[in-house]
């Protein structure tokens, strides 16, 4: 069934229920005037001035809502399933549609949702060095039939200081929840699903609290691969992008790296040696990540070494190792 998610543009682009379509009955401007007269005057007032302002646009939210629900069903939400889903529900009624109204609107739903992501689950979770080619072994598991949510595709960032490099605006930490129980849907609770690890944030989005502790939870595959096996993708991946951009990455961790480290690393961008670069880099997420793996419960941790890139070689390795834990 199609949805309808009439709340203003700004409330729907920081969270919505993933496929709604936003019918805003106000805007964002006309949605603060209506919220402070409705405080400072009393609600005729601005039920008054509400109406005002939304007629003129409402044989065309009406033609929009025509047009998603051919099939004539439409369900409508607003924030708590109140006035404003109420009066366009009206309209679409009178239009000829079948409205039926979320109780509770997308506040029910986000609570829902979020008790939903403490639910505990079967997860495992594969570890490894920055640019062991994590994503691209869990997109060929996929393909092989396992169960696997791309946190960081879900994030659009690739969770370092460089992971928002060629990647779209990132949702919000609210958006970026409703999207992560949207996938994690469609993965069956008898089958364990696979993560990449991460940490509580990616870029600028958080994970649901009781979501990221279940990970801290899960057993890990930690793929081991030297610097030199990783530093072709690493050095292929990161030249596609301008300098400028590269260097704005390394001076955003340059506190960590130290002042030398830093300048090294950014001299070397410069004169386009961008092993260099990456190996001074490497240095410092590898000893967090590593510092990271130690803290972890004794016996949690499963290391796989590798001596390849190899996407294929290297996910049957990993997935040799889970089945392991699986049948221990």
């Amino acid at each position: 069934m199609s949805v309808a998610d009439v709340r203003s543009p700004g409330e729907y682009v920081y969270g919505h229920i993933p496929g709604a379509v936003n019918i805003p009955l106000f805007d964002d401007t006309q949605r603060a005037e209506v919220g402070t007269m409705f405080k400072k005057e009393g609600s005729e007032k601005a039920v008054m001035r509400g109406i005002d302002l939304a007629a003129p646009q409402m044989s065309g939210k009406l033609a929009r809502a025509l047009q998603l629900a051919p099939e004539k069903q439409l369900l409508v939400h607003c924030w708590r399933g109140g006035m404003r889903s109420e009066a366009m529900a009206w309209l679409f009624a009178t239009g000829g549609l079948k409205p039926l109204l979320l109780e509770g609107g997308y506040k029910a739903y986000r609570n829902h949702i979020l008790a939903a992501l403490g639910r505990k689950r079967k997860f495992i979770i594969l570890g490894g060095l920055t640019g062991s080619g994590k994503t691209g072994i869990l997109s060929h598991m996929m393909a092989a039939g396992q169960q696997v949510t791309d946190l960081e595709k879900l994030a659009s960032h690739r969770g370092s200081a460089f992971g928002a490099l060629g990647q779209p605006a990132q949702p919000s930490s609210e958006h970026f929840a409703n999207l992560l129980f949207d996938d994690l849907a469609g993965w069956s609770d008898d089958d364990r699903v696979w993560l990449e690890d991460e940490s509580r944030n990616i870029g600028t989005v958080f994970m649901p609290d009781n979501f990221y502790e279940q990970m801290q939870a899960a057993p890990v595959i930690a793929l081991m691969m030297s610097i030199e096996t990783r530093m072709p993708r690493l050095v292929q991946e990161y030249t596609l992008f301008p300098a400028d951009q590269i260097e704005a990455s390394v001076i955003r961790i340059s506190k960590r790296l130290g002042g030398d480290r830093t300048r090294e690393a950014l001299e070397a961008v410069r004169r386009g040696d961008y092993p260099t670069a990456v190996r001074i880099t490497l240095g410092y997420y590898d000893k967090t990540y590593n510092y990271g793996l130690s803290r972890r419960p004794a016996g949690q941790v499963v290391y796989v070494e590798t001596d390849t890139d190899d996407v294929a070689v290297n996910a049957a390795r990993v997935a040799a190792a889970a089945q392991s834990i699986m049948s221990a």
